[in-house]
């Protein structure tokens, strides 16, 4: 026969309660989860509730949050790389058969306006001695603006000094809109401002009141010219030479002196047309030392018509 299970007075329960905390105080963690287990045994048997704080709080689990950085670990922007430099014609002048004409140098315009500072090249003259430029060397570059369809050129007052004839004023023109327009745009017509004004009247020989174009390079350019290697560079064999000209059935001559000028090589090249200005190429072994590359035109005539153009470089090979 089963006997009835007794039920606990409600002393009983608050005196076993007691006792429990007291015991689970001096057990270790997976003891007490024990103990915790049989008071709810006990007070699940009792079926009261008395209201009691044995309830234990169910435990929350941390979640880990990464760090947040302060304002002075913030990553720095890296810093940014510098701008590559502008290779552009800067124009100058040479004598040649054929008069005064407009020769170049390639250079390397490293600013962040290269235009102006093509300008202020040309102001300050060539590296090869066989060229020159007729601006007063204190002409300062107030401005180089592109402004609808023309380029504005502003300069300082000592623009209107130059020391040269008329034939060279008119060059002076070209010199400028060839330089300006090659760092630009080759279509580009260009203005020349003076303190801010129109250039009007010139060198007392020319006047320069409307934007002014590029006029034909057969009629102003050197029929020849070496763009690269530049003047006093130093190279590695075979020496690359490149550039320009104008020439009789594409026909191109060169040789190099050495530096007592003796005839070391000789040959020829081909541009891509004749009669127009196009590009050459060649290539040629040298030794170490220092030499003068030289390329000249083609002359049919055996020297009737004067004495061919040429241009030099005057280069050393490592």
């Amino acid at each position: 026969m089963r006997v009835p299970r007794a039920v606990p007075s409600s002393e009983e329960v608050a005196m076993t309660t007691s006792l429990i905390r007291r015991r689970a105080r001096r057990m270790t963690r997976p003891v007490c989860g024990v103990v915790a287990a049989t008071l709810a045994v006990v007070l699940a048997g009792c079926g009261t509730d008395d209201g009691g704080d044995g309830a234990t709080p169910a435990p929350t689990t941390a979640t880990s949050q990464p760090p947040s950085a302060s304002p002075s670990e913030s990553p720095t922007a890296a810093p940014s790389e510098p701008a590559e430099p502008t290779v552009s014609g800067v124009y100058f002048m040479a004598d040649t058969r054929n008069g005064l004409r407009l020769t170049r140098e390639m250079r390397d315009l490293a600013g962040e306006d290269p235009a102006r500072e093509a300008v202020e090249t040309m102001i300050a003259g060539p590296e090869d001695p066989d060229y020159v430029t007729p601006w007063n060397p204190d002409t300062e570059v107030l401005g180089v603006d592109r402004e609808a369809e023309a380029i504005t050129v502003d300069l300082s007052e000592d623009a209107r000094t130059a020391d040269i004839g008329s034939e060279g004023a008119a060059l002076m023109i070209q010199q400028l809109v060839y330089t300006v327009t090659e760092a630009v745009d080759e279509q580009a017509p260009v203005e020349l401002l003076i303190e801010g004004e129109p250039a009007g009247e010139l060198w007392g020989a020319v006047a320069w009141d409307e934007p002014v174009s590029r006029e034909d390079p057969m009629s102003v350019r050197s029929l020849v010219q070496i763009d690269a290697p530049g003047e006093g560079d130093t190279v590695s064999s075979p020496v690359t030479v490149t550039g320009e000209a104008a020439a009789f059935e594409a026909n191109v001559p060169w040789r190099v002196l050495d530096d007592s000028g003796a005839e070391v090589e000789a040959g020829f090249t081909m541009t891509s047309e004749g009669q127009t200005f196009a590009p050459y190429s060649f290539e040629v072994e040298l030794e170490p030392g220092t030499y003068v590359v030289e390329i000249s035109e083609d002359d049919p005539s055996g020297g009737e018509g004067g004495t061919p153009t040429t241009d030099t470089r005057t280069v050393t090979v490592e």
